[in-house]
């Protein structure tokens, strides 16, 4: 446990060095490409921070195994393996919209132990080490108690092949909208995950997210006493999480369990 918090207070120092570079970048010119579809950028600010926070990872741990969202697997010899996304939200980053994070899970022989997401931008900093809760800004979270769906606030995203693949969670979107409160859509998967685990939001489904995309914010919910459930498929994952009542009947709605 020593260890994982040592770790989790590098993470910190780091993410909080990369986010304020990201807010100076931001604010200048900056090259940009399209990865798997048009409407899926990679800024070279992306690509920075990924090598700063390799960097650092390497200095300190090089022996640990890292997955990032921009070079992929990185091969390493100890039982950490730690999952990075330099910039969750790179099209609202490309755009200039403060709902940009850098989410950062680290794990233990296979199983998920740190889980830090930083908004640079707004300055939250959502953490967890599995075992000891969830914080933001040092101050303990718990998911919300509402109750009923018809008074919760849920989230959800698209995937970025949503005008060639039909499996786009159009259908999902429509089941669902009739039946909440309301609707948000952030534009990062990490970030909706935080306010679940926050209580901001009561729920968030999606279909084929990345590990990098999900690996902190899954243990930030399930500290935070949320319900969590996540299952790859051959696109990535479908994930849904909130509050128990939320969670239960959205899972009623998507019928993935």
């Amino acid at each position: 446990m020593n260890e994982w918090l040592t770790i989790k207070e590098h993470i910190k120092t780091w993410v909080k060095e990369v986010g304020k570079e990201q807010l100076i970048r931001m604010e200048q010119p900056f090259q940009m490409k399209s990865k798997s579809s048009d409407i899926d950028l990679v800024t070279e600010v992306d690509e920075w921070s990924e090598q700063y926070l390799m960097d650092k990872i390497k200095s300190q741990y090089p022996h640990h195994a890292i997955m990032t969202e921009e070079s992929g697997w990185h091969e390493g010899q100890a039982e950490y393996e730690w999952v990075i996304d330099p910039i969750d939200g790179t099209v609202n980053f490309a755009h200039r919209f403060p709902f940009f994070c850098i989410s950062i899970g680290v794990k233990f022989q296979g199983e998920t132990v740190i889980g830090v997401v930083y908004v640079p931008k707004i300055d939250e900093m959502y953490e967890a080490i599995k075992g000891s809760g969830a914080t933001l800004n040092g101050k303990p979270i718990t998911v919300s108690r509402t109750e009923r769906l018809n008074q919760a606030v849920v989230a959800t995203g698209f995937p970025y092949d949503r005008a060639t693949d039909p499996n786009n969670n159009v259908n999902h979107f429509n089941a669902i909208i009739t039946k909440v409160g309301g609707i948000r859509r952030t534009g990062s998967a990490a970030i909706d995950l935080c306010q679940v685990a926050a209580g901001r939001f009561d729920g968030y489904w999606e279909l084929k997210l990345q590990e990098w995309d999900i690996c902190a914010g899954l243990l930030i919910i399930e500290e935070a006493n949320g319900k969590t459930f996540s299952y790859k498929q051959e696109k990535g994952y479908q994930v849904l999480v909130g509050n128990p009542a939320v969670f239960n009947e959205l899972s009623g709605i998507l019928n993935w369990e």
